[in-house]
C-alpha cells in the first residue's frame, strides 16, 4: 500500500480536481447503495406479514429519541398508512418503484465515479512516460555505457504499461473500495454493533492471507520484468548485427540464446499468472467462510433474544455484509496486480532517480569563445582506471589541432570532454578562462559542432536531418549547406528532393551520402568550435575525397579538433598531438614530428604498410 501511495503522490498532483469528483461521487454511490438495499426490510415484512406494530409519527427534530431511531420509526409509520390506505400490493409496487429508481441513481453516480478516474488514469501514464523520455535525454553519456538499450526500451514500453494495467487500474482500490467499505460498515454498527465487532475480528485474518501472498508476487514480478529487459536487448542487438550474425552462420546460436532466455520467462510469467489467478477462488472462499461464520453467530443472537434487529433487519445486515465483501474482494485482487506494477515502478526508477552529476551551475557565466581553449593538468576515468593522464592543451581561436595515436590512447575521451558529455574528475577546463562547469550545458554546446566517424542521422526527411537543431532554418540556407557539404547534387536526383524520408538511420543512403548529410547539419548550425572525430575512417576513397572537401569547406576560418585514424588527413593541422596511454608524447607540425623518428613516426610507417 505504501508503494502505490508514494507512486500517485509524486503524480497525482496535476489532477486533484479529477481526485475530488470521483471522491464525491463514489460517496454518493455507497450511501444511495444503502438506501437502496434498505427497502429489503419492508418488502420482507409486507411479503411475510410481519411487524405489524402500530407506529406514531415522530416529529424529526425531537431530542427524545436519537436520529436513525426517527427515521426507522417513521418510515415505518408510513409504510403502516400506506399498506393501510392502499392495500399491500400496491405498497409492494411502491417499494419496488423506490428501489428502481435509487438502483438508477446509484448506477449513475457509480458511472460518474469511474468516468472521472480515466483521466487520472491516462493522465498520470502519459506524465510518467513524458517523465522518463525527458530523464533519458538529460542523463549523461555514461549512464547508457552501463545500461542496455533494450533493457531502456522494456522499462519504456513493458514497465510503464504494466503500471497501466495495474498500478493505475486499480485506483478504485483506493478512491471507490474503501469509501464503500467505510460506509457499509458504518450502517452495520448501526445495524447491530455486536455483530460488526464479531466481523472486524474475522476480517483481518483473510487481508492477513492475501497479503503474504501479494508481496510473494511481487519478487517474481520484479524478476520477470528484468527478463523481459533481458529479452528486449537481445533482440535490439540482433536487430543491430543482423549482418554479422548471417555473415559468420551464428543464427542458430542467437535463436538458441533467445529460446533459453523465452522459455525461462514462460517458467516465470506462468508462476505469476497462477498465483494471481488464485487471487479470486482464494478471496471467494474466504467470504463465504466470513459470510457462514457471521450468518451462525447472527443467527444465534437473533435465535436466544440477545440482538437488537429482528429476522428481516438480519437479512439487511447480511446483505450489506455481502456489499463490503465485494469490494475487500475486488482490494485483495488488486493488491496482488498492484505487486507487479510496483515491481515494474521500481524498473522505471532506476531511470527517474538516477544520478546526473552534469547539471547546470546556480549562477551560470556568459561565454562567447573569443580567444582560446585549454586543458589544464585534466584526469578523467570511466570507472577505475584513468584514461586521460595529467594532460596540459592549450587551443588558440581558429587553430585546427589534431589528435592522434592508437585505439584506446583517449583520443575520442578529450574531445567528449569539452562539450561535457562527461565531466573530469581532476584538473579543469577553461574557454577564455571560464571554466566550463560554470557555464549553462545548453550555451556550452551551443558553440560546438559534432561530426563523427558514425553518422547520426533520423528516419525524416533530408531537409528535417540537416535542419536538425537549427531553429527556424530557412529553406535557403538548408540548401546552402547542402551545396557546400557536397550533398546537394544527390538530394536533387531522389524522387522528392529535400523532403525525400532517408530511411532508419539513413539506411536508403551509402556511408558518403550519410556522412555529407551530417557535415550538412554542422555547416547550418555555423559552431565556434568543431569537433571531428574520425568522420572519413569508414569511407572508400572516393566518398573520402568529397567528404574531405566538404570538411575543408567547413573547417575553414573555425576552431576545429580532429580526431584522425587516417594520419594522412591531418597533415596540414596547425598542430597535432600524439596521445599514448591518456597522455600527449609528443606534438607539433607533421613535418617535424615524422622526422623526430619518435611513436609518431612509427603510427605513420604502420599505416603506410597496411596500405600497400
Amino acid at each position: 500500500m505504501k508503494g502505490i501511495i508514494h507512486i500517485l503522490k509524486r503524480f497525482l498532483p496535476p489532477y486533484k480536481k479529477y481526485v475530488i469528483l470521483a471522491f464525491i461521487f463514489n460517496i454518493l454511490t455507497a450511501i444511495l447503495n444503502v438506501f437502496s438495499l434498505a427497502t429489503i426490510i419492508p418488502i420482507l415484512q409486507v411479503l411475510f406479514k410481519i411487524n405489524r406494530d402500530s407506529f406514531s409519527f415522530i416529529n424529526w427534530d425531537s431530542s427524545d429519541y436519537p436520529f436513525v431511531e426517527i427515521l426507522l420509526n417513521n418510515v415505518n409509520w408510513y409504510i403502516t398508512q400506506l399498506i393501510e390506505t392502499h392495500g399491500s400490493s400496491f405498497t409492494l409496487m411502491a417499494l419496488a418503484t423506490f428501489l428502481i429508481v435509487m438502483t438508477l441513481l446509484k448506477t449513475g453516480t457509480a458511472y460518474l465515479g469511474s468516468y472521472f478516474l480515466i483521466p487520472i488514469r491516462t493522465g498520470v501514464v502519459k506524465d510518467i512516460r513524458n517523465q522518463i523520455n525527458d530523464k533519458v535525454l538529460s542523463l549523461p553519456l555514461g549512464f547508457f555505457t552501463e545500461e542496455r538499450k533494450g533493457d531502456i526500451l522494456s522499462r519504456v514500453s513493458g514497465d510503464v504499461n504494466e503500471v497501466e494495467n495495474s498500478v493505475m487500474s486499480s485506483l478504485d482500490m483506493l478512491f471507490k473500495n474503501p469509501i464503500l467499505m467505510l460506509i457499509y460498515l458504518t450502517t452495520m454498527v448501526i445495524l447491530s454493533w455486536q455483530l460488526t465487532l464479531f466481523v472486524m475480528v474475522v476480517l483481518p485474518v483473510m487481508g492477513f492471507v492475501m497479503g503474504r501472498v501479494g508481496r510473494s508476487l511481487k519478487r517474481s514480478s520484479f524478476a520477470a520484468q528484468n527478463k523481459w529487459g533481458e529479452l528486449m536487448s537481445q533482440m535490439e542487438e540482433t536487430l543491430s548485427g543482423l549482418r554479422v550474425i548471417k555473415a559468420f552462420g551464428a543464427e542458430n546460436k542467437i535463436s538458441g540464446r533467445f529460446h533459453t532466455g523465452n522459455n525461462e520467462f514462460r517458467r516465470m510469467s506462468n508462476r505469476i499468472a497462477r498465483r494471481q489467478q488464485l487471487a479470486h477462488p482464494m478471496s471467494e472462499l474466504l467470504g463465504t467462510i466470513t459470510i457462514a461464520i457471521v450468518l451462525w453467530f447472527g443467527g444465534t443472537l437473533i435465535l436466544e433474544g440477545n440482538s437488537m434487529i429482528d429476522a428481516a433487519s438480519f437479512i439487511y445486515y447480511l446483505t450489506i455484509f455481502y456489499s463490503i465483501i465485494n469490494p475487500a474482494k475486488e482490494f485483495s485482487k488488486s493488491a496482488y496486480a498492484v505487486q507487479r506494477g510496483l515491481a515494474s515502478m521500481e524498473r522505471i526508477d532506476k531511470i527517474l532517480i538516477a544520478d546526473n552529476k552534469i547539471t547546470d551551475p546556480a549562477q551560470p557565466v556568459q561565454v562567447t569563445f573569443n580567444s582560446y581553449i585549454d586543458y589544464k593538468d585534466v584526469w578523467f576515468k570511466y570507472e577505475t582506471e584513468w584514461v586521460i593522464k595529467g594532460v596540459n592543451l592549450k587551443i588558440d581561436k581558429g587553430k585546427t589541432i589534431a589528435l592522434v595515436g592508437q585505439s584506446g590512447s583517449g583520443k575520442s575521451t578529450m574531445a567528449d570532454l569539452l562539450p561535457r558529455f562527461y565531466d573530469i574528475q581532476q584538473g579543469e577546463i577553461l574557454i577564455d578562462g571560464i571554466n566550463i562547469k560554470d557555464v549553462k550545458v545548453r550555451d556550452l554546446r551551443s558553440l560546438m559542432g559534432y561530426v563523427n566517424q558514425e553518422a547520426i542521422l533520423f528516419n525524416d526527411t533530408f531537409y528535417n536531418n540537416i535542419a536538425f537543431g537549427v531553429t527556424n532554418a530557412t529553406e535557403s540556407e538548408v540548401i546552402n549547406a547542402a551545396k557546400i557539404a557536397n550533398a546537394h547534387g544527390f538530394i536533387m536526383a531522389t524522387e522528392h528532393g529535400y523532403q525525400t524520408n532517408i530511411g532508419d538511420r539513413g539506411g536508403k543512403l551509402s556511408g558518403g551520402q550519410r556522412q555529407r548529410i551530417s557535415i550538412a547539419r554542422a555547416i547550418l548550425k555555423n559552431p565556434k568550435i568543431l569537433i571531428l572525430d574520425e568522420a572519413t575512417s569508414a569511407l572508400d576513397t572516393d566518398s573520402e575525397r568529397l567528404v574531405q572537401e566538404a570538411l575543408e569547406k567547413l573547417m575553414k576560418n573555425r576552431t576545429t579538433i580532429v580526431i584522425a585514424h587516417r594520419l594522412s588527413t591531418i597533415k596540414n593541422a596547425d598542430e597535432i598531438y600524439v596521445m599514448k596511454d591518456g597522455r600527449i608524447v609528443e606534438s607539433g607540425q607533421h613535418s617535424s614530428l615524422y622526422a623526430q623518428g619518435g611513436y609518431y613516426t612509427s603510427l605513420c610507417d604502420t599505416q603506410r604498410d597496411l596500405s600497400e
